[in-house]
């Protein structure tokens, strides 16, 4: 029997997070601001959704950037490292329309 990979358990652990993966899905189109993610993910409170976004730019996947103005402004994209999850979560995606009436 193969042993789990360690980082695969890690990358699993990171992205298996309640809503981790609903807001990677929803950067998937482009970058996005607070309230545009809020509004793509029904049910989703601001405090775990800005606790998810920190997380995410901790390990990587995700980055913040600020504009300073009149108005300042602020948006969540995915890094290079955010896309290339790309092809598993469209597959991950894929699996789950196909399996949605099995699936608890």
């Amino acid at each position: 029997m193969t042993e789990v990979c360690p980082h695969f358990h890690a990358a699993i652990e990171l992205i298996g997070k309640r809503w981790s993966g609903a807001i990677i899905w929803a950067l998937d189109d482009g970058p996005l601001r607070f309230a545009e993610l809020k509004r793509s993910i029904p049910g989703l409170s601001d405090r775990l959704l800005s606790q998810r976004l920190r997380e995410l730019e901790e390990a990587g996947l995700m980055a913040r950037e600020v504009e300073d103005g009149p108005q300042v402004k602020v948006t969540y994209s995915l890094t290079e490292m955010g896309e290339g999850l790309r092809p598993a979560v469209r597959a991950l995606r894929k699996w789950a329309c196909e399996w949605q009436d099995s699936l608890p």
